[in-house]
């Protein structure tokens, strides 16, 4: 018999951000934390940074001109805003401020390498994140392009990249979305064959966990356990270490309305015991509180 996964004692409520006069989010792909316990959301419309604090009031946005089409958030231990674009095959790196910092990848172009120096070049990067010791991880190949991992030093000089697209171990098929344990591990939620790989720093494979459906975004949580955003499945989950569910959320999956979803794209967790789940198709991000 099919064991029974507790239900996480959470419940989804009303959207509680306070948008500028006029403002909608649109096709809402990231949401993340800094520091002070700000909520950054990504998404596909003017302003395409928004920053609020923790009870959702607007603070400012940034961003406009630059993406093409948004996808990955992520802030680093410095309150560095690390943002990709899988259009325009683009990783930006951000201050706290909102000053562009560093740009990984060149506009309009992908491949290996840039035919005029020897700048590397990205295809389609879904999320970039700084790993324990400063060297910065890009998951690449949304669509048509290669998936692998891209590891960077933290002055942005190619170091090395793993992967392929496959089914195998150490393969990818849409490596989505990348968090890193305390024994710095990386686990990279490997979308559309549906499973979670964990992988060392140097890209030498580990194990595996399955979870059918489409696994989109991972969150690290200060426990040592991982919250799953699971895309079109709509599913909210906890997993440990080796990728066994410990609890879901109630009421969760697909649909239009509270605690449902078109797509459960990434996740977050914040200071509060307060989690947001950036869905993309109904250009929202649905917040839980504890019961």
């Amino acid at each position: 018999m099919p064991i029974e996964v507790p239900h996480l004692p959470y419940v989804a409520v009303a959207e509680s951000f306070k948008l500028p006069p006029g403002m909608n989010f649109r096709g809402t792909s990231g949401v993340a934390f800094n520091s002070k316990g700000n909520i950054f959301v990504i998404h596909r419309g003017p302003m395409s940074v928004m920053e609020f604090d923790p009870d959702g009031h607007f603070i400012r946005g940034f961003g406009d001109g630059l993406f093409e089409r948004a996808h990955g958030l992520r802030i680093d231990a410095q309150d560095n805003i690390w943002a990709t674009d899988v259009a325009a095959n683009l990783v930006y790196k951000f201050d706290g401020s909102g000053r562009l910092q560093m740009v990984l990848g060149v506009k309009g172009h992908s491949g290996e390498w840039h035919p005029y120096g020897h700048l590397r070049l990205l295809h389609e990067p879904n999320e970039a994140v700084v790993g324990p010791t400063g060297d910065i991880f890009v998951l690449q190949g949304h669509g048509k392009a290669e998936s692998r991992v891209v590891k960077f030093d933290g002055d942005g000089n190619f170091i090395k990249a793993w992967g392929g697209k496959g089914k195998g171990p150490g393969e990818f098929d849409l490596p989505h979305s990348l968090v890193f344990d305390a024994q710095g591990l990386l686990h990279i939620a490997d979308r559309n064959n549906a499973r979670i790989q964990v992988f060392d720093a140097d890209g030498s494979y580990i194990r595996e966990s399955q979870h059918p459906g489409t696994p989109c975004g991972l969150f690290m949580g200060a426990d040592q356990h991982i919250w799953l955003a699971h895309g079109h499945t709509g599913q909210i989950m906890k997993l440990d270490l080796n990728g066994n569910v410990v609890g879901s959320m109630d009421g969760a999956g697909p649909g239009k309305t509270s605690g449902k979803y078109g797509e459960a794209h990434y996740i977050a967790v914040s200071s509060r015991d307060e989690i947001f789940v950036a869905d993309t198709l109904n250009w929202r991000v649905q917040k839980y509180v504890r019961k």
